[in-house]
């Protein structure tokens, strides 16, 4: 799920872009970026879950989160958050101090 924000952080869309199987999502920077210039969104905001139950981010979640902020940061979108969300609980990128 990618949450698309104006500069005063309102909502303008919310879309699910990607989609995978229980151990593995394909996801494209590029992609999000594309949709973010469409709306005019100045930032963006992350999400997805892991059907496993644990919100602990993976090292693949760590480096695709990089991966979104270099190509939103190189077309001047801000990502705020990326939050990973499991049976009861989430983690916060943001709140980790990750972003």
């Amino acid at each position: 799920m990618v949450i698309f924000l104006d500069n005063q952080n309102r909502v303008l869309k919310h879309s699910r872009l990607f989609s995978g199987t229980l151990s593995h999502v394909e996801v494209h920077p590029r992609e999000i970026v594309r949709e973010a210039i469409k709306v005019n969104a100045a930032a963006v905001i992350l999400a997805h879950n892991h059907p496993s139950g644990s919100p602990e981010p993976s090292q693949a979640d760590r480096l695709i989160t990089e991966r979104v902020i270099k190509c939103c940061r190189f077309m001047e979108i801000r990502v705020l958050d990326h939050l990973v969300i499991g049976r009861g609980a989430y983690v916060s990128f943001a709140e980790r101090g990750w972003i």
